[in-house]
């Protein structure tokens, strides 16, 4: 036998490490590889040849890697360009001194896009050494699947942050508006969740233009209404010229994607200097909702966990290659009732996609979401995984592996 690689990119989720586990424990159940190396910092530490041995990791510390969030093997913003052959050869080099033959990488759109690039170059110039995909993202905006992992025990914290912040907002009486700012550059997945609650007034997604005489109307009709005024917005809203509402987009990250954050500053400011009211408040999940494990769904974290048995049982098959494997939910289940089935597809299939939330799911005037949609949500959010506590009655991690 040969032995495998798995790594981690892009943003952490609550659960990517349930995924990672799953790859792991599967091949301690039955043993395709001899070994099973993590790669440190995703594609940009392997290529370096940082790697670190997982494949007898115990029992207890593999429980505790699937409670723990963030990436346990670190992760990285590196895009292997393709055409740039470097990176390509560099990389089999590194799997080679190691007599790998499989890496399965987890990550969302740009890591599916990662491997394709590499399935399709090893084809002609590696013959024999393989890529497998596993989804992650809090954006939850991968074609093809239902949800990606990560997003349901996003939307829960979401959900239970927007719940407390409004209580908190209600017990005053002073005129002002309390604005939060979730995650999504290019869809608006989560900042919809919230609206679980019943708790937002208005909400801005990048799926709809932001008018900003429109949306003023619509806040001060709310402060006439009530008094009060509780709103969502995705940190990637943008006007009708498409420029983005949020005051930090002039910086880029690895892959060209503008780095936002302060569409909520920007929203509230607005909102104040307008005369609406006198002063607001902005909360920002951002990092909160995608790396907190005292907030995972327990669903999420099933399926996480399961997708990496998956990768790794369909992983057998030696022409199972530049494939991804993903969730969708079963067309018969019962009335009410969730149940999930688990599927492959091809790489290129989810590759530089983006799944916006849909149009008929968003209510006019920024008021929220259908039932439809609600719908949706409902069953991804649902249970909590049993966690372990050390004394000081904080929830038990792993120390990463990229800081070992």
């Amino acid at each position: 036998m040969s032995n495998c690689l798995v790594a981690q990119s892009g943003g952490p989720t609550a659960v990517i490490n349930d995924t990672l586990a799953g790859v792991i424990r599967a091949n301690q159940l039955n043993p395709l590889y001899d070994k099973v190396y993590g790669g440190l910092h995703g594609i940009e530490g392997t290529l370096a040849g940082k790697l670190y041995d997982l494949t007898n990791l115990p029992y207890w510390e593999l429980q505790l890697l699937r409670q723990s969030p963030s990436s346990a093997l670190g992760t990285c913003r590196y895009k292997m360009k393709r055409g740039d052959d470097a990176d390509y050869h560099r990389l089999i080099d590194v799997m080679d001194a190691h007599d790998i033959d499989t890496m399965f990488y987890i990550g969302g759109n740009d890591s599916m896009d990662t491997v394709d690039a590499l399935s399709s170059w090893a084809a002609e110039n590696a013959p024999g050494k393989r890529f497998i995909g596993i989804p992650k993202t809090v954006d939850n905006d991968l074609m093809l699947v239902d949800h990606c992992p990560g997003f349901p025990s996003a939307a829960k914290l979401a959900n239970q942050i927007t719940h407390a912040t409004r209580l908190d907002y209600d017990a005053y009486t002073r005129p002002e508006v309390f604005v939060l700012e979730t995650m999504g550059r290019d869809a608006g997945w989560l900042a919809a969740s919230c609206c679980l609650t019943g708790d937002v007034d208005l909400l801005v997604l990048p799926e709809t233009v932001f008018d900003k005489d429109k949306f003023l109307a619509e806040v001060q009709k709310k402060m006439d209404e009530t008094g009060a005024c509780y709103i969502v917005v995705s940190e990637g809203i943008r006007d009708a010229e498409g420029n983005y509402v949020s005051a930090g987009a002039a910086s880029h990250d690895g892959f060209s994607h503008a780095v936002l954050g302060g569409a909520a500053m920007a929203v509230k400011t607005l909102i104040v200097e307008s005369g609406i009211v006198p002063r607001g408040v902005v909360q920002d999940l951002s990092r909160a909702a995608r790396s907190s494990n005292f907030a995972q769904s327990l669903v999420d974290c099933t399926e996480a966990y399961e997708l990496g048995l998956s990768a790794h049982m369909h992983s057998a098959d030696p022409n199972f290659n530049g494939m991804v494997v993903g969730v969708k939910r079963a067309p018969n289940a019962e009335y009410d009732k969730y149940d999930a089935v688990y599927f492959t597809v091809p790489a290129k299939d989810l590759a530089n996609y983006v799944r916006t939330f849909p149009q008929e799911w968003i209510l006019p005037d920024y008021q929220g979401i259908t039932e439809e949609a609600k719908d949706y949500f409902r069953p991804l959010v649902q249970g909590e995984p049993l966690l372990t506590y050390d004394k000081n009655g904080v929830p038990e991690t792993i120390r990463p592996f990229n800081l070992r």
